[in-house]
């Protein structure tokens, strides 16, 4: 992994969302199998969905940030 703090902290996050993301999708294909008739139960991991998105999009701008300043790093020392 990476020695720069905010890279891995982006590359954390991005990973976190993702198995968030999965683990959502997940329940909810099985509650859809298990209840065809209840949609109380999917509220929670669709909320969840959203919210791991948004985690993924953020920490890839974390990502893209860090990406940027160190560029501008080596150019400046180049």
């Amino acid at each position: 992994m990476s020695s720069i703090p905010a890279l891995s902290s982006g590359v954390m996050g991005i990973q976190k969302g993702l198995d968030g993301l999965s683990r959502d999708a997940a329940q909810i294909a099985s509650a859809k199998q298990l209840q065809k008739d209840s949609s109380a139960d999917l509220a929670e991991p669709l909320t969840n969905l959203v919210l791991d998105k948004l985690q993924v999009a953020a920490s890839a701008k974390v990502v893209k940030a860090a990406d940027e300043t160190l560029g501008t790093l080596l150019d400046v020392l180049a």
